[in-house]
């Protein structure tokens, strides 16, 4: 994933009712001033060092879905989580998929259970992401919302998780408000646009070509139906293509593949 967002220019609705901690984020979007340190501050006063919130927009008859994430973290990282397809192995993603509760998480826990795990546990790391606490929520266009809290340290303070849960819980999905109502009400293009295709999406995309379904590529890859669908969804973002038969066609005609046997 890439940083694809610095809100700004950002509006509310006046009548929202805005936890005090929010507040700050919302003046400042309504002044358009970049979110990032001002929610890098919030988060850190809640005992965590860096937030990100994603999510898959839903497609409108003017509009395609489109992968949007908005993170504090360097545009490094998120590059290097796009190429190195750190979705198939980020265990935030693995906990929080199939619930609604936030749930707590340790690098060391997952340590050892497979060489590109580790990979991906030591570049996060790198950046400053050992724990945290996650969850997921819909919005009212149904969109699945990832609403990630980082931590450097090795553990986290799960009774300051537990002290501040409702916070948390307000913090990402007004959050998530904002970003939104401000760029996919906006029709704001995600910042994915144009970017490379990761091996793994022309992968995919040339299994698509040759006819199989997401639950057969799942099972041909080794990864979930989920995972697939994320991955046809940033390269159609990438591609700029209304549907994956468009993709598919973009991508032959670039010469990423060949769809014969």
């Amino acid at each position: 994933m890439l940083r694809f967002l610095d809100l700004k220019s950002a509006s509310v609705g006046s009548s929202q009712l805005v936890p005090d901690m929010l507040k700050p984020i919302v003046a400042a979007a309504q002044a358009g001033t970049d979110l990032a340190p001002i929610v890098r501050e919030a988060v850190r006063v809640l005992g965590f060092d860096s937030f990100m919130c994603g999510f898959s927009s839903t497609p409108r008859p003017n509009r395609n879905a489109q992968l949007y994430v908005f993170t504090t973290l360097p545009r490094e990282w998120a590059q290097l989580y796009d190429q190195e397809a750190y979705i198939e192995f980020d265990p935030r993603i693995q906990l929080v998929y199939d619930r609604a509760t936030m749930v707590v998480w340790s690098a060391e826990d997952f340590h050892g259970q497979s060489p590109r795990l580790n990979k991906f546990l030591n570049d996060a790391a790198r950046f400053g992401i050992r724990s945290g606490a996650c969850f997921t929520l819909h919005d009212v266009n149904h969109n699945g919302v990832l609403v990630c809290y980082n931590s450097s340290k090795n553990r986290i303070d799960v009774e300051q998780v537990q002290r501040n849960l409702g916070t948390l819980y307000a913090f990402g999905a007004h959050f998530h408000e904002i970003f939104m109502r401000n760029v996919v009400e906006r029709g704001l293009p995600s910042r994915l646009r144009g970017a490379a295709l990761t091996n793994r999406e022309v992968q995919v995309l040339g299994l698509v070509a040759r006819g199989l379904t997401d639950d057969d590529i799942s099972l041909k890859l080794s990864v979930a139906p989920r995972t697939v669908k994320f991955h046809m969804d940033s390269a159609r973002t990438k591609m700029c293509a209304a549907n994956r038969q468009e993709a598919v066609a973009l991508a032959v005609k670039a010469g990423l593949f060949d769809v014969l046997p």
